[in-house]
């Protein structure tokens, strides 16, 4: 009895969540993208769609976690824990209440190179969803209690991560490959630095990087343009024009180190490292292909099936393309047995060099680009996801017309294609090698 009672309280969420499904399984096959201007000259790109009455808004700023001073790390991933701990008349704790009351999410979050906003609203509570975004994001706080709880909550998870294989692991990576380069600096910060920040910090740090400078936004849902002009500028119309950015120079990763952190856990962690692959470098589809067929492609890739499904050293191997602003890394990972890390190891260091010099097969290229193709659509099951790939297009310069082209960049990439960019990227290249994990022999 309980248990239909229950259902029938949650079912109009149930049918509403299988209407928003298939209206975005709608969208998916055809995305029209209007390019909006307000009156206060605020650009933004809308996926009008009203099936469902909710809206998504996400946008970014220029500038991350690499601007942080040196000395001050995570005073950038700090400002976006706090953003929404309080604004204008709004201290923390009534600010939440008043987004728990109108079921309004709204949430900050930083990158190497760009800090990143978003809002979830229904339409029936967008003008106030509008007013609670328009001063977290021109008037916050910064107060004192917020703050240290903020801090102290990032202090903690700065403290787990000493202890944690996979970011020892990625710690130890970024400062072999970044070297003194900003993107070394750990996003989260450490204790010392968190420990050390104070408002003043955040409040230098927010006019850094919250200004109209180079601002990208995406908007998807029941909202037609004429509606979203004047949020548009009640939200950014009145921030300043650009910031104090500091200049962040292009970086070519160091390579080749071998490094090991001792640790007692039952596994060993590996992480291997290559210079990658930047957005907007013209070899950049070819590579995602030729990722996907090495390591990006889960059950079908070559890690897979070299390291896991022969050979039983792991429960799986990937390898993954990180492109940021000012360089690419391609990375390989596994977790293994400690007297099995020297085997793996090699298993995936021959995967790179088969790649380089012998290349895929074209069935295997054909199913690649298959799957590439045919899952596409995934990236556009919710209003959230359609709004965040709007910000990653702008972001990217890729153009409106992406989402059209995509599949057909995809489809044009060549057998040939794939094996210049794997001697680009992998030929006669030593990786960096990263071992967490027990004392080896």
């Amino acid at each position: 009895m309980a248990q239909k009672t229950i259902f029938r309280e949650f079912l109009p969420v149930i049918l509403l969540a299988f209407v928003a499904f298939l209206g975005f399984a709608r969208l998916a096959q055809a995305v029209e993208i209007q390019k909006v201007v307000s009156p206060g000259g605020i650009e933004a790109w809308l996926v009008e769609d009203h099936t469902v009455p909710i809206i998504a808004m996400n946008f970014s700023f220029e500038g991350g976690s690499a601007q942080d001073p040196a000395g001050k790390e995570g005073v950038t991933r700090l400002l976006a824990a706090t953003l929404d701990e309080g604004a204008g008349d709004l201290k923390s704790e009534d600010f939440q209440a008043r987004l728990e009351e109108l079921a309004v999410g709204i949430g900050f979050s930083t990158g190497k190179d760009r800090f990143y906003g978003s809002m979830r609203t229904l339409t029936s509570t967008l003008p106030q969803a509008g007013d609670l975004l328009a001063i977290a994001v021109n008037e916050p706080r910064f107060d004192e209690t917020p703050v240290e709880r903020m801090k102290t909550q990032l202090s903690t998870q700065a403290r787990r991560n000493q202890s944690s294989p996979d970011a020892i692991a990625g710690r130890s990576l970024a400062n072999a490959m970044f070297g003194s380069h900003p993107y070394a600096r750990p996003t989260i910060g450490t204790e010392q630095t968190l420990n050390g920040l104070g408002a003043s910090d955040l409040r230098s740090q927010y006019e850094k990087i919250v200004t109209r400078s180079d601002l990208t936004i995406g908007v998807v849902g029941a909202i037609d343009a004429e509606t979203l002009k004047p949020l548009l500028d009640k939200v950014f119309a009145t921030l300043p024009e650009e910031g104090a950015l500091v200049a962040v120079s292009d970086l070519a990763p160091e390579f080749g180190e071998d490094i090991h952190q001792e640790l007692a856990v039952p596994q060993t962690t590996i992480l291997l490292g290559l210079p990658g692959i930047t957005r907007d470098d013209p070899d950049y589809q070819a590579a995602y292909v030729m990722n996907h067929i090495l390591g990006g492609g889960s059950f079908t890739s070559w890690m897979y099936e070299e390291v896991r499904e022969k050979r039983g050293l792991s429960y799986g191997a990937s390898t993954s393309l990180s492109p940021y602003q000012h360089t690419g890394l391609l990375i390989g990972s596994a977790s293994t047995k400690a007297d099995r890390a020297g085997e793996t190891i090699k298993v995936m260091l021959d995967q790179f060099e088969r790649m380089a010099t012998e290349g895929p097969s074209a069935d295997e290229l054909k199913s690649a680009k298959q799957f590439i193709t045919g899952s596409y659509p995934l990236r556009f099951d919710s209003s959230g996801k359609i709004a965040r790939q709007l910000v990653a297009l702008q972001n990217a310069d890729l153009g409106i017309d992406y989402f059209d082209r995509r599949n057909s960049e995809i489809e044009a990439v060549t057998l040939e294609d794939v094996q210049r960019v794997a001697k680009r990227l992998l030929a006669e290249k030593v990786p960096t090698i990263v071992t967490v994990g027990p004392k080896q022999g």
